[in-house]
């Protein structure tokens, strides 16, 4: 009969299924080409990090990044946190084991203590067994939901991963436009400086006005604050490296300089299908839906009774010397049911507010979605416009060293006024300056193209390079 009894449960434990529902990915509209992506083939995305930048310099600082990053390893101890909740869930599937023993050896008074009867007042050591048959797969839907949750994590991590290296990147390249930003200016400065003493001369000649002189001042004056603020500049970008380094605010080493940078000779975004599997963020928000689906199934089954099977064995006696006699064993088996009955009302709006939890999850999910396309639209225009802004901003610095030249030639000469000399000296500074912003909006923007399309590699496969 007890044969009988058992195989009755497990062919019902094998037919019951999980209450809830299963999760599909949701049906969202994707274009089949990017709108701004110019060139076809494999995407850059594809490409690890140290493939996709060319200085050594700079490696060397993603590498520190990787190994010491507080925020890395923050992520990488939350998906450790989260491996351990799993298997907390899972061991609900098995059965759970407890031990008890007593032994009144600090006294007692007058008390029921007859053998074979666990109680306060006698010796005894008794193991108890309880293991819940998930017929509505309340068990199941919690471990998916938890393993969703651990996938999730996942996904954080390498979505820290692709942050540091794309943000440790765009740091260096603003370091380095300061750098050549910083020479402009200590050149033009002295420069100017230089101006500023002919002009004097000149006025204390009787040949210029003072007018002349007070414009060359002006103007110095303008290039010694440029140079302050580009140095203050520098030095609050590396403490912003430094901390990503994971170390207090230190000097932060160069490789190439900003107009020797490699560029790739193109940039392919690849197909907008393969961002959904590929982008950090996108997978985090998909595995919290999932999450978000399976605790719906949980909550619901939470409504229906729980079946148990229960079981109790061990010894008790009045007197420790004769606790492991004859007759004084005592156990049971049996089943148990427990369901919900003044409660079942607060377990129904439970399952609504978890369903509603699951919509807003959705929402985000596809939030998240629109996002990362803007995020590779933008990346993808910025870079295919900074390339050609580049281009135009070398030409007009080319023409204004060619204007500056003849206006040196044409005031020595004495054909015009030094006027010329000063918007064309001006003029020029401004545009060297954009020229070097240019230069490293292009740097940037390939930089940015790469994090919008997820960049193809793991953490894994980066820390296995330290």
């Amino acid at each position: 009969m007890r044969v009988v009894v058992g195989l009755g449960l497990l062919m019902l434990l094998s037919v019951s299924c999980a209450m809830g529902p299963d999760y599909t990915r949701p049906a969202l509209e994707t274009a089949d080409t990017f709108r701004m992506a110019e060139t076809e083939g494999e995407s850059i995305a594809n490409l690890p990090w140290w493939d996709l930048l060319q200085d050594e310099a700079l490696h060397r600082l993603i590498e520190r990044a990787l190994r010491e990053n507080n925020n890395l390893k923050e992520a990488a101890a939350s998906v450790e946190e989260f491996q351990a909740r799993l298997y907390t869930a899972r061991t609900a599937f098995i059965p759970q084991a407890a031990m008890t023993t007593n032994a009144p050896v600090l006294g007692r008074l007058n008390g029921f203590s007859a053998p074979g009867f666990a109680s306060a007042f006698s010796y005894y050591g008794q193991g108890t067994l309880n293991w819940e048959l998930d017929l509505w797969g309340r068990i199941r839907r919690s471990t998916e939901a938890a393993q969703a949750e651990l996938m999730a994590r996942e996904e954080n991590r390498r979505a820290v991963v692709l942050q540091l290296v794309s943000g440790v990147a765009q740091s260096y390249f603003d370091l380095l436009q300061y750098d050549l930003q910083l020479d402009i200016a200590r050149r033009t400065l002295l420069s100017w400086e230089e101006s500023v003493t002919i002009a004097r001369a000149r006025v204390r000649r009787g040949v210029s006005a003072k007018l002349d002189a007070d414009q060359f001042e002006a103007e110095r004056a303008n290039a010694a604050a440029r140079v302050a603020q580009l140095e203050r500049q520098m030095v609050q970008t590396e403490n912003a490296v430094s901390v990503l380094l994971g170390t207090n605010p230190m000097p932060i080493p160069r490789g190439q300089a900003l107009t020797q940078q490699v560029l790739p000779p193109e940039v392919p975004p690849g197909l907008p299908s393969e961002l959904l599997q590929r982008r950090p963020d996108i997978l985090r928000a998909e595995q919290a839906l999932v999450a978000a689906t399976a605790r719906i199934g949980a909550t619901k089954a939470a409504r229906f009774p729980r079946l148990s099977i229960t079981g109790l064995l061990g010894v008790a006696s009045p007197q420790l010397s004769n606790l492991l006699d004859g007759g004084n064993e005592f156990g049971q088996a049996g089943l148990g049911l427990a369901g919900p009955v003044l409660n079942a009302e607060t377990l129904g709006f439970e399952q609504r507010a978890v369903e509603a939890q699951a919509k807003q999850v959705l929402a985000q999910y596809a939030q998240t979605i629109l996002v990362a396309f803007q995020e590779v639209e933008d990346a993808l225009v910025a870079v295919r416009t900074a390339g050609t802004q580049r281009q135009a901003q070398e030409e007009q610095v080319t023409a204004l060293r060619s204007a500056l030249h003849l206006a040196n030639l044409r005031y020595t000469g004495g054909i015009t006024s030094y006027i010329d000399v000063l918007i064309a000296k001006r003029t020029l500074f401004e545009a060297e300056l954009a020229l070097a912003s240019t230069h490293r909006l292009h740097l940037v923007s390939v930089v940015q193209l790469y994090k919008a399309l997820g960049g193809g590699w793991s953490p894994e496969q980066s820390l296995a390079r330290l």
